[in-house]
C-alpha cells in the first residue's frame, strides 16, 4: 500500500506561490505560528540564593543519631511527606512539603565563597571568565512575549561571598540584553523598607509621551528606518507603558498578604517575585537575606554564612544565626510557594532554594568564640518545586553525619541540566559565542524529579 503524500512544508508553498493565490504572505504566516507558539503554557523561574551556604544539619537533611557535637540542638520534625523529615526551624515548609522536592546530595569541591557563587550561577564547575548566570540564559533561549523584563534581580550581592566579577548583572557573553533588572542595590536599598519605590522607572513622568515619541522616530531614522529590535521596542515599551510599573509597585498588595510572607527583605522580595510570575517576567533571582533584628548594626547580607564570626552565634537569634533567619526563609518561602499553588502558578514556575555549598557537620567556635559551622561543599541540600518537579520526593542521600555523599551525588552540571530542563530548554542546546561549541548544560537531568513529559 503506498504511503499516503506529505504535506507540503512552508517552503514549497512560498515557493510555488500558493501563499499568495490564498490571500497570505510570508510575514503573516511567520505571525500566525508565533501567535501559536505564545500560546503555549510558558514557564517562570524564581531562583532564590541563601548566599552564604545553609547548613544542611539544621534544615534539609537532619541527623538526630550523630554526636552532640555534630547534630546541633535541632529537633527533625515530620513533614506532610511520611518518612520525609526537616530540621524544627522550619514547619510551615513542612506542612508543604508534598509541593516541593529535596536534594540531599548536591556536592562539588570549592570551598570558597565568591568562586563558587559564581559555579552555581553558571551552572559548571569550571566556568569561563565570561559564562552567563542561569538567568540570563534563559533570557536569551525563553524570553518573556509580556511588556516586562525578560530577567529581575532581587538584592545585590554584596561582601565577600560576591562572584569575583559582576557577570551576573551584566549578561556575561549573551551582552547587556540579557542582564538582570535590578532591584536592591545594597542593604539600605529594599522593599522591606517603608515607602519603598523601585528606581528603575523614576524620571519616566516627567518626560512628556511626545518627547519619548519623538525620540523613538529618531532612532528609526537612524537605523534607516528599519523596523526596531524586539529588545529595543520592549524598552521603550518598558519605560512608557503601565505593565511593568504596575508588576514592581508592591504597595498594590494588601498589609494582609505582605505580612504573610514577612515584612523583611527576603519576604517582600518573594511577594514582588509572585508579582513578576504574574505580570509575565521570565525568571527572578532573590537574594535570601532576613534583614536585621531592631536595633542591630548592619553587618552584611551573607545572612547564611555562620561560622559565629560576626559574633552571632548559628544556633542564636541575631541577624546571622539560624534561630532568627531560618524561621523568616521557612515563613516566606512556604508563603511564596502556597501562594503560587493558590493562585494556579505553581505549575508553570519553578522554584528553587539553595546556597553555594552547605556547612561543616562539625561544630566550631568562630573568632568571636561562638558556635559555627564552617564552608563545606563536599555534601548539602537543595529544594526544588513547581513546573513539574515531583513534589515530596527526596533524591540522594548523605552518609551518617551529612558529611559525604552516599548515593546519587548531583553536580553543578547536573543541577542546572535538570532546571533548564524544567523550564523548557534542552541542555544540549548550543549558546556559546560560535554558536556549537559549548551546551547550555554537560550535565544529565534528574529524571527522577521530574513529571513525564511525555
Amino acid at each position: 500500500m503506498p504511503a499516503p503524500p506529505s504535506l507540503p512544508s512552508r517552503r514549497d508553498l512560498v515557493r510555488t506561490g500558493i501563499l499568495s493565490a490564498l490571500g497570505l504572505s510570508l510575514p503573516n504566516l511567520l505571525h500566525a505560528e508565533q501567535a501559536r507558539a505564545n500560546r503555549r503554557r510558558e514557564k517562570h523561574c524564581i531562583f532564590i540564593y541563601q548566599y552564604g551556604g545553609l547548613s544542611q544539619l539544621d534544615s534539609w537533611d537532619p541527623k538526630p543519631h550523630a554526636p552532640a557535637e555534630l547534630r546541633g540542638p535541632y529537633k527533625p520534625i515530620a513533614t506532610a511527606v511520611p518518612g520525609l523529615r526537616v530540621g524544627e526551624l522550619m514547619p510551615q515548609l513542612a506542612r508543604n512539603a508534598d509541593k516541593f522536592a529535596v536534594i540531599r546530595s548536591m556536592t562539588h569541591p570549592v570551598p570558597v565563597h565568591d568562586l563558587a557563587n559564581k559555579m552555581l550561577l553558571a551552572g559548571r564547575r569550571t566556568p569561563a571568565g565570561d559564562d552567563p548566570a542561569f538567568g540570563s540564559v534563559i533570557a536569551k533561549l525563553k524570553p518573556s512575549v509580556a511588556r516586562v523584563p525578560d530577567y529581575v534581580w532581587l538584592q545585590k550581592f554584596g561582601g565577600g561571598a560576591a562572584p569575583p566579577d559582576p557577570t551576573y548583572l551584566t549578561g556575561g557573553a549573551l551582552g547587556a540584553a540579557h542582564a538582570p533588572l535590578l532591584v536592591g542595590n545594597s542593604h539600605d536599598d529594599n522593599l522591606a523598607t517603608p515607602g519603598y519605590k523601585v528606581r528603575a522607572f523614576e524620571g519616566v513622568g516627567e518626560m512628556p509621551p511626545a518627547r519619548i515619541a519623538g525620540r523613538r522616530k529618531l532612532l528609526n531614522e537612524l537605523d534607516g528606518n528599519n523596523p526596531l529590535t524586539p529588545h529595543r521596542a520592549k524598552a521603550f515599551d518598558l519605560i512608557t507603558g503601565p505593565a511593568a510599573q504596575k508588576a514592581f509597585d508592591i504597595e498594590q498588595e494588601p498589609l494582609k498578604v505582605r505580612e504573610r510572607y514577612g515584612l523583611n527583605p527576603l519576604g517582600q522580595n518573594l511577594l514582588l517575585a509572585r508579582r513578576l510570575v504574574e505580570a509575565g517576567v521570565r525568571l527572578t533571582s532573590v537574594v535570601a537575606w532576613t534583614g536585621l533584628k531592631p536595633r542591630e548594626k548592619f553587618m552584611s547580607i551573607e545572612t547564611w554564612d555562620m561560622h559565629g564570626n560576626a559574633g552571632v552565634d548559628i544556633f542564636g537569634d541575631g541577624w546571622n544565626g539560624l534561630g532568627f533567619a531560618l524561621p523568616r526563609c521557612d515563613q516566606a518561602v512556604a508563603a511564596l510557594i502556597e501562594d503560587l499553588s493558590d493562585r494556579g502558578l505553581l505549575d508553570d514556575t519553578l522554584v528553587m532554594l539553595i546556597g553555594e555549598f552547605g556547612r561543616t557537620p562539625r561544630i566550631s567556635k568562630g573568632a568571636t568564640g561562638v558556635n559555627g559551622r564552617d564552608h563545606w561543599p563536599n555534601c548539602y541540600s537543595a529544594m526544588l518545586a513547581g513546573a513539574g518537579v515531583r513534589g515530596g520526593a527526596v533524591y540522594g542521600a548523605s552518609d551518617s553525619t551529612a558529611a559525604y555523599v552516599k548515593d546519587d551525588p548531583v553536580s553543578l552540571e547536573d543541577f542546572s541540566a535538570t532546571l533548564y530542563t524544567a523550564l523548557g530548554v534542552d541542555p544540549a542546546t548550543r549558546l556559546s559565542p560560535d554558536g556549537f561549541t559549548r551546551p547550555v548544560s554537560t550535565g544529565e537531568p534528574i529524571s527522577a524529579l521530574l513529571e513525564s513529559r511525555g
